[in-house]
């Protein structure tokens, strides 16, 4: 599939084919969602996928996590007419900050920081990242806002995989993917069957 050019029948998540399997190994993730990002159509159906849960609910903020959640926060802040808060990893806000440790899905241990001149008492925040895996990323983020007094008015990612992670976040906050659930099975066992198309 040419990742600039959308296909004239767009079912829902179509998208999700144009994502790239890992040919690097396990020091990186198992496939790239970033690819879909290169295609205009295909960026406006995933960020309109994630927000749609939340057209009617009060969001103040969102908050996108270091670094790929940037890209779809932001574009979801500027859907929804809010501002956005980006939270990041250790060292790299030169203000006052507030910070927590958690282990990625690699099982590294590393630190992300929130600022802490925009969350008050009662402010709901959309959180959003690419993706969560183990979910030790997202409790992180979650852990922070809440620290500051904000309120988690929902979660947003492409992907919320089946870990036991990743179902506690799921029990605990209202959730926005871009995965329709005949494809959640193939996420889980992380191997797609659009992968095939990479190999020719």
């Amino acid at each position: 599939m040419d990742e600039l050019i959308a296909p004239q029948q767009c079912g829902k998540g179509w998208y999700l084919a144009l994502m790239a399997p890992n040919i690097k190994g396990p020091a990186y993730a198992w496939l790239d969602p970033s690819r879909l990002y290169c295609n205009q159509q295909a960026l406006q159906d995933c960020v309109e996928d994630l927000i749609h849960p939340f057209q009617n609910d009060a969001i103040d903020l969102v908050a996108g996590i270091d670094a790929m959640g940037f890209v779809l926060g932001a574009a979801i802040a500027h859907h929804l007419g809010t501002g956005f808060l980006a939270l990041r990893k250790e060292g790299h806000l030169c203000v006052a900050t507030r910070s927590t440790a958690y282990s990625d899905y690699t099982g590294r241990q590393k630190v992300l920081e929130i600022r802490q001149d925009v969350i008050r008492a009662g402010l709901r925040v959309l959180l959003v990242d690419q993706w969560v895996e183990t979910g030790g990323t997202m409790k992180a983020a979650v852990k922070l806002i809440e620290q500051e007094g904000g309120t988690v008015a929902g979660i947003a990612a492409i992907c919320i995989e089946d870990t036991s992670g990743g179902r506690q976040i799921k029990e605990q906050y209202k959730c926005s993917t871009c995965v329709p659930d005949f494809l959640q099975p193939q996420f889980n066992n992380k191997y797609l069957e659009s992968f095939k198309a990479f190999a020719t």
